[in-house]
Formats: structure tokens, sequence, C-alpha cells
């Protein structure tokens, strides 16, 4: 790796994901920029890359990054799943990602999505869990309150830091809810891990057959105990827009489902704009150069106007649906070529 000195004396070269939108030109005038569709960030192509800035789909391991200088990431995602975050920390790399930038999109998916299902009714005086509430289902929760929702919340990990007061366990939310919408990370060796959280387990003490949400992460749920449970009418409907395995997603679950959607709960022209800023935003401040300037402002989306009806006339759920329906091997090709949908202002 370049030293510092090295560095401070060349604009860095930076290699960025093929599919992020709103980000072509905005760098280019502090740094040599060059574009490469997710399959073609290999050993060699990264070589000489002092950063990189990726989706989902590019893994930063060392197999990829062993023999780079690449000393900072950038992920235009809130999820950091494609990043083996201790092995980046102990080679000195710096990792960011986008908090909370798909919040208000995610918010419409949820309720949209719960608005398109003819036997779920009108929203006002159900039940709604939030598994996960973070920078996401904070905004999920608030958006069921003021839909006139009673909202349960679920997160363990904050529930320890802050007190019990205002969280339930997933297992009260579990019997007690008519809609159980999961946004936690995906994690496996912590104290509350999350890897298939929804299971056999969780389901069969699902009383009130509630609708199951998935805008997380596809392993949070079993997909498989998914299908047992609507088999078994332990549960009413799937909405699922995150799957285990994509894109060889399962037809199976596709069939079932209420809602199928290929993996773009969040992706909204705002949301973008907002995970681009912030990516660019941290490189730019990493590596010293000239802050960008940006013709467009992120937006308070948890500030926006909200109603049923406002909601349900933003964004139809089933149109998505159908598209992935008719060719499921196209999920890959809906999500990275997505008409990004506006948000509610």
């Amino acid at each position: 790796m370049d030293s510092d000195n090295h560095l401070n004396a060349r604009r860095p070269e930076v290699i960025i994901e093929a599919n992020i939108p709103f980000i072509r030109g905005i760098l280019e005038p502090v740094a040599d920029v060059s574009y490469l569709e997710p399959e073609r960030f290999t050993p060699e192509t990264v070589a000489t890359a002092d950063a990189i800035v990726t989706r989902t789909r590019v893994k930063c391991c060392e197999d990829l990054l062993g023999e780079s200088r690449v000393s900072f990431i950038a992920s235009a995602t809130i999820g950091l799943d494609h990043v083996d975050l201790p092995w980046c920390r102990s080679h000195g790399i710096t990792v960011v990602n986008a908090p909370g930038c798909n919040a208000p999109a995610v918010a419409q998916y949820v309720f949209a999505s719960l608005l398109s299902l003819p036997d779920f009714g009108p929203l006002d005086g159900k039940t709604l869990g939030v598994v996960g509430v973070g920078n996401v289902g904070r905004i999920v929760a608030d958006w069921g309150e003021r839909l006139g929702m009673r909202v349960m919340r679920c997160d363990p990990p904050r529930a320890l830091a802050e007190g019990a007061t205002g969280f339930s366990s997933i297992e009260e939310i579990a019997a007690e809810a008519d809609a159980i919408t999961f946004h936690t990370p995906l994690t496996r060796t912590v104290d509350c891990p999350t890897f298939h959280l929804c299971d056999d387990s969780l389901l069969a003490g699902m009383t009130h057959r509630p609708v199951i949400i998935n805008s997380a992460r596809g392993p949070v749920a079993d997909n498989e105990a998914l299908i047992r449970a609507l088999r078994d009418k332990r549960i009413s409907n799937v909405v699922i827009d995150c799957w285990e395995n994509e894109p060889d997603i399962s037809r199976t679950l596709l069939d079932m489902a209420a809602v199928a959607t290929p993996h773009i709960a969040g992706y909204s022209r705002q949301g973008k704009i907002r995970a681009t800023q912030m990516a660019v935003d941290a490189l730019t401040a990493h590596f010293g150069l000239p802050a960008t300037q940006w013709s467009e402002k992120m937006a308070d989306g948890a500030k926006a106007t909200i109603s049923a009806g406002l909601i349900a006339a933003s964004y139809d759920p089933m149109a998505d649906t159908a598209m992935l329906r008719r060719d499921p091997a196209s999920f890959e090709r809906l999500r990275n070529h997505y008409h990004l949908r506006e948000e509610l202002s």
C-alpha cells in the first residue's frame, strides 16, 4: 500500500460499481475514477485502487483486496453483509456505509404492501410489530403510529442499553401482532443473532395469523419455514423483498407470497441520492479532497406528510410483483434497472 505522502502527491484511484446511481461525474474533478460491473471486481482490477465504492454484490474480503492498496471502502447502501469487517479493520481499511438512507422508501414499501392486501383491511386499529428499531425501523414505527396502528417495538440490543420500557419481546409480538415487519441487520455471532430469526419456532407462536414482511436481509427469515407456515395457515400472508440465496430465489415462495419484489424496497430516487451523497462525502473527507457540490440536498423523509391514501397512490407493489413473477430469472436485471420511485414529500 502506498504511503500517505505518496497518496497526497497524486489523485486517488477510485473504482465504483457501475450500477450506483447519481455518482457519475461527481468525483472525476478530484480523483481518477473507473466504473465496473460487480462481476468485474477482481484482485487484478482493484490492485492499484485506493478506494472502492460498492453496493451489496461485491464481496469485500481478503480474496479480493489482499494484494491491493485499497484503504477505503464506501458502501452506498445501509448493509455491510458483503464486507469482511474484521479483516478490513485488521488491515487498516476504513469502511463506511449509508445508514438510514433508504428509511422513508422502506416505510413507503411496508405500508403500501399492507394496503395492497385485500384481506388485511384498514390499518387503523391493527397491531404492527417492528423487529429492529434502528434507522429504518424507527421511521416504520413512527409511520405506523401516525397511521393509527398500535406499534410494538422489539430491539433487544436497544432494550439492553436503554432499558426495557417501550420495548416488547419478539415472543410478545408473535402472539399479538397483525403484521410483523423485520428491519434488522444480518448477524450470526453477536449476543442477538438475526440469522433465521424468523424460523419455525417463532412462526409457531403466531396466534393472530399475521402478515410477515421481510425487507431487511434475506436470511433473517428462513424462507422454507415461511413456506411451511403459509401451508399450515399459521400466517396469513408474506411480503418479501429480501430473499435467501438472491438472485436464485425460491420459486415456491415467489408463487405463495402476496407481495414478492426483487430487493427494491428502499429504491427511491431520494434514497439513492442520500446514499450516494453519504458515500462520496465520506470518501472526500477520508482523502482530504475538496467537498463536492450537490445540486439536490438530502430531504428529511421522517417529516413526510403521510396518509393511507397518499401511500397507496405513491407506490403499487403489485406491479413489481407481477414483473418478477413473469420472469424470476430477471431478478438481478429488475433490481439493477429499477425505475426509482418518488418518496412522499
